[in-house]
């Protein structure tokens, strides 16, 4: 059987952006499964939530969103340390840039090799790669919650850390008055998972029970759609856990069994692809999701660096 494209490198049509305007001065674009992001309003600023992988990437973003507003972006807040959500931070022109403080360990860990990761995993999503100027690092870390005022009645915005999940920097953007969520990659919306860098046990427990105990009525996942509804918010937080838990079943089953990692790649794309082989990135991500959750089964507690090398070797293993 030919060997298949390496990760995401052969996806290089341009995807369809959607601007949702999800209540006064909320604001969501979304795009066919890639990275999504999002802004809130406040009385005479602008929270950004997610950076994208480029200034120039950034910089279409915010024409998009300058239609609608010219508030200045006071807040850049980051979801986690992954390199296709932070690396354009640079053309928001922030005041602060915020993030949990374990995310700010992780970018002096292994940003640079995340970086050089993800671009050859991604190259279309790298637009303009030469624009980054270099590693986005956080001005204001906290480690359980920190509350924005938005001014005037426009209410409150809450960044909270819900326990580690897709990395052990997530944090989850809440407006309690709106009851709008925006959840990073803690929960995704008709897309595949990307465990590459997880914590598959608390993500798929107690992580995700407190996304759940927020209450949300509408929520901006990762990547797909947005969720929209109680009943649709519920779904999305259930398929990400259900595709972890199928996870950490077959790949707990063939390491007791004492087989491979192969097998185990091949056993859990087996479980997981009737119901998610369709969704964006389902191929690109699986090799390492099930690289990194026999890790962790296997009693490495924190995720191995993952460098361009060690992404084609995973890839080549398991891939093919």
């Amino acid at each position: 059987m030919a060997q298949k494209a390496f990760a995401s490198s052969a996806d290089l049509g341009e995807k369809e952006q959607t601007l949702e305007v999800l209540d006064d001065g909320v604001y969501a674009l979304t795009a066919e499964g890639d990275p999504n992001i999002g802004a809130i309003e406040g009385e005479d600023f602008v929270v950004c939530f997610e950076a994208l992988a480029t200034p120039v990437a950034a910089g279409d973003w915010l024409a998009k969103l300058r239609e609608h507003t010219d508030k200045p972006v006071r807040y850049l807040v980051l979801s986690h340390y992954h390199a296709v959500r932070v690396l354009g931070a640079s053309a928001f022109d922030a005041e602060v840039i915020v993030a949990h403080e374990n995310t700010r360990a992780l970018v002096a860990e292994r940003g640079k090799e995340d970086w050089e990761s993800e671009f050859g995993r991604m190259p279309r999503l790298a637009k303009a790669a030469e624009s980054v100027p270099g590693l986005t690092w956080p001005t204001l870390t906290f480690s359980d919650r920190l509350t924005i005022d938005l001014g005037g009645d426009r209410g409150d915005l809450v960044l909270q850390y819900c326990g580690r999940g897709h990395t052990e920097g997530d944090i989850v953007a809440w407006l309690p008055r709106q009851k709008i969520l925006y959840a990073g990659d803690l929960v995704e919306a008709e897309a595949a998972l990307y465990t590459g860098d997880a914590f598959h046990r608390e993500w798929s427990s107690s992580t995700l029970d407190n996304v759940r105990a927020l209450g949300a009525e509408s929520l901006i996942g990762g990547r797909g759609g947005v969720s929209k509804g109680r009943d649709a918010v519920e779904a999305a937080i259930e398929q990400t856990r259900e595709f972890l838990r199928v996870m950490i079943r077959e790949v707990g089953a063939v390491q007791e069994a004492g087989g491979t990692l192969k097998e185990a790649f091949e056993r859990t794309h087996a479980a997981l692809a009737p119901r998610y082989g369709r969704w964006p990135i389902f191929e690109h991500c699986l090799p390492f999701d099930v690289s990194r959750l026999w890790d962790e089964l296997s009693g490495i507690e924190r995720p191995v660096v993952w460098t361009a090398e060690r992404d084609r070797e995973v890839w080549d293993q398991l891939q093919s």
